[in-house]
C-alpha cells in the first residue's frame, strides 16, 4: 500500500468515524477490526497489530 493508499483510508475512516454517532463508534472500529481481521487471516498478526496500537495511548 502506497503513502496515498494511507491517506485515503485515513481520510475515508475519519469521514466515517465523523458520520457515526459519537456513542456508536467504538461498535463501529470492533467491527471494522474484525472484518479485517478477518481477511488477513493471522491472529498473531492481529494480536501483534493490537498491542502495537496501543503503544503510546494514556488509558
Amino acid at each position: 500500500m502506497t503513502a496515498a493508499d494511507l491517506e485515503t483510508v485515513y481520510e475515508a475512516l475519519a469521514k466515517q468515524l465523523d458520520a457515526i454517532a459519537q456513542d456508536k463508534r467504538d461498535l463501529f472500529l470492533a467491527k471494522l477490526v474484525l472484518l479485517l481481521s478477518h481477511d488477513l487471516d493471522d491472529a498473531s498478526q492481529v494480536l501483534s497489530r493490537i498491542r502495537e496500537s496501543a503503544a503510546n495511548i494514556d488509558v
